[in-house]
């Protein structure tokens, strides 16, 4: 879908021309008459020429990725069609796409009866939900006395998750005694029984389709299978403004999401069912499943994540009912202060056992100290980890080999290229 609009750039032709003719009716001459046919010859092709060009002037603009992570790279292709005889000498792509850190604009030309490509390539390198579009091209005539713009509307979305790292450095304190755990519902991986069936969703695999049922229900239903004994994983993320510091990839909120990000993963590729709950300016609750599906869910959530205003403290009271002592609660938060350190106690009681990721605010620019809730940390004998500034370098740095691998991967598989206009 694209709108044209037509307009003169050069308005003073008209009136040129109008003044020539004025001159050659009072006083005619043969230098007023070939003066005059001049300009209106040159206006009148200009004005054919940019006509044409409106109507034979064709763009295609297509995407490899639908989705990325944060440092992976974004590539486009650009199609350019003249199917008319006057070539574009001057030709503005603009892009009007909001991706952080990416610009796809250009300025070109192209000959009659011709068509040419071209790559635009850059870094995915702010987590979001983008729009890739609207594009407009704007040419005209070589006199510039006329100028079209042909504006593709279309757009399309681009979602940039969070980074995923290793954290080998961090160990989840495991939920209930050992050997304890209830069963696990929804898994993964096929075990010896099956515990029913469901409605297929995208990202269940085909081999689990449960064709019995499909062909009864005339929909699409997959087996369920039991996992062997495990505590889930609720994570909470600590996303009230008042306790954040920091801007762009030194934010601390920005650390957070990627500390749940990277446990979410983990956790679910050591077979936990994990749950995901953030106090941001919506509210994220996504409980703990073990599911194919459960990792994109929670990274799309991170992905668009704001910050809120809901403290810590009244976010572990509202969803203390739902613990139990089969259950590994992760604590990622800024807050300093301990508030929210009263519900923390009660969690204990209830059996709950957590971990505690507590980012180290002063080190990234705030006041105070992290001694006093360090210290209240250790006596209430929780597991916790100390979250500075050159943390998430130091996993980047032990990923930069797995990064380049995962880039040669990304640009070596067969992904199909999708229309963006």
């Amino acid at each position: 879908m694209k709108d044209v609009s037509f307009e003169l750039n050069r308005k003073i032709w008209p009136l040129l021309i109008f003044f020539v003719l004025v001159l050659q009716i009072m006083d005619p001459s043969k230098i007023w008459m070939t003066l005059f046919v001049g300009l209106a010859g040159v206006f009148t092709l200009s004005y054919f020429w940019t006509r044409s060009l409106q109507r034979q002037l064709h763009l295609k603009r297509e995407m490899r990725f639908g989705w990325s992570h944060v440092g992976d790279p974004i590539q486009e292709r650009f199609y350019l069609n003249n199917w008319g005889r006057f070539p574009a000498s001057w030709l503005a792509v603009r892009d009007h796409s909001n991706l952080a850190g990416y610009e796809a604009s250009t300025v070109t030309s192209i000959s009659g009866n011709d068509n040419r490509h071209w790559y635009k390539r850059g870094i995915c390198i702010r987590r979001g939900l983008y729009t890739l579009g609207p594009t407009i091209i704007e040419t005209g005539d070589p006199f510039g006395i006329f100028k079209t713009t042909i504006e593709y509307t279309l757009t399309t979305n681009m979602m940039v998750l969070p980074p995923v790292f290793n954290l080998p450095m961090i160990e989840v304190a495991p939920g209930g005694r050992i050997g304890e755990g209830r069963q696990v519902m929804k898994s993964m991986t096929e075990t010896v029984s099956a515990a029913g069936v469901r409605k297929y969703l995208p990202g269940d695999s085909l081999r689990n389709i449960h064709w019995p049922t499909t062909v009864r229900k005339g929909d699409f239903y997959v087996r369920v299978f039991e996992s062997t004994p495990a505590s889930d994983q609720w994570i909470f993320l600590d996303l009230n403004r008042h306790v954040h510091v920091g801007e762009g990839d030194q934010a601390t909120q920005e650390i957070g999401i990627i500390l749940a990000a990277s446990l979410t993963d983990r956790g679910l590729q050591n077979g936990k069912a994990v749950g995901l709950v953030a106090n941001g300016r919506d509210l994220i609750w996504h409980p703990p499943l073990l599911e194919e599906t459960q990792k994109w869910k929670i990274l799309r959530s991170l992905a668009s994540a704001q910050l809120g205003s809901i403290p810590l403290h009244d976010l572990l009271e509202r969803t203390r009912s739902s613990m139990n002592s089969s259950n590994s609660v992760i604590i990622i938060t800024s807050d300093i202060q301990g508030e929210w350190f009263d519900p923390l106690i009660q969690l204990t009681f209830q059996g709950v056992v957590p971990t505690v990721l507590l980012i180290d605010q002063p080190a990234f620019g705030g006041e105070g100290n992290v001694q006093d809730i360090e210290r209240r940390l250790i006596d209430l004998g929780v597991r916790y980890y100390l979250i500075g500034p050159d943390f998430i370098d130091t996993a980047k740095a032990q990923q930069k080999d797995t990064m380049r691998d995962r880039w040669r991967e990304i640009y070596e598989r067969k992904v199909p290229w999708g229309s963006v206009t």
